[in-house]
């Protein structure tokens, strides 16, 4: 069994930082990329960051250049460094693992996602 447990969310009032974290457990042969997703009520879930195995992290254009992306997947962790937050960043953050499978010769993905942590910029 595969989770992705994040904690770091609350409340901060606009111009403020917050740091999210995620760690998965379980039995994984690897894992392709691991990275955080938000959904705000009454929108669609939306990529915010995402860090590969190796290669370039992404961010969504609304969050570049105040959130940064970090963490070790050989050790199954990845971080999220939110600063400059603004009321618009209001969401539940999933944190989000993109995993490979089987024998080396026929490899299938599966995703898996965490419960999601608030993060609520209001002052």
């Amino acid at each position: 069994q595969v989770q992705l447990v994040e904690s770091g969310g609350g409340l901060v009032q606009p111009g403020g930082s917050l740091r999210l974290s995620c760690e998965a457990s379980g039995r994984i042969r690897s894992i392709n990329s691991m990275g955080w997703y938000r959904q705000a009520p009454g929108k669609e879930r939306e990529l915010v960051a995402d860090m590969p195995y190796s290669g370039t992290r992404k961010y969504s254009d609304s969050v570049k250049g105040r959130f940064t992306i970090s963490g070790d997947i050989t050790k199954k962790t990845v971080h999220l460094q939110m600063n400059s937050l603004e009321p618009e960043d209001t969401a539940s953050y999933y944190c989000h693992a993109n995993t490979a499978w089987g024998p080396v010769e026929k490899t299938y993905t599966m995703e898996f996602w965490g419960e999601g942590t608030l993060v609520t910029v209001s002052s």
